[in-house]
């Protein structure tokens, strides 16, 4: 099982690293107390990650941020976007399901957008 990054600046990082391995462009990013996502993508490039993201395993972690970038290239949760989740992800389905467990258990309120 994998840890948890913890530091900020160690995530931000790892977001660099994702967007330049997806090809999305980045033009900040941000980690904050977020009361209904767990993250958010703008189509100017600015990302917004829940601070509680921290705390999670890398797996989930990974997941959000590679489900964040993938808006660069498709807006919606379509065909395109899910394509692209599984070719960089794979079986990203269940982490979505663990994902979905770890916000009921919190606050019952967190999506992924």
């Amino acid at each position: 099982m994998s840890s948890a990054i913890n530091d900020k600046a160690e995530f931000k990082e790892r977001v660099h690293r994702w967007a330049e391995k997806l090809g999305a462009r980045v033009t900040s990013i941000a980690v904050r107390p977020m009361s209904t996502k767990w993250a958010s993508y703008s189509t100017t490039g600015r990302l917004t990650f829940d601070v509680s993201l921290l705390g999670l395993r890398e797996a989930l972690q990974d997941y959000v941020i590679a489900h964040e970038l993938l808006h660069f290239f498709a807006p919606n949760h379509g065909r395109l976007w899910k394509s692209l989740m599984r070719a960089h992800l794979g079986e990203h389905e269940q982490l979505d399901r663990e994902l979905r467990r770890v916000a009921h258990k919190r606050v019952g309120r967190r999506a992924v957008s």
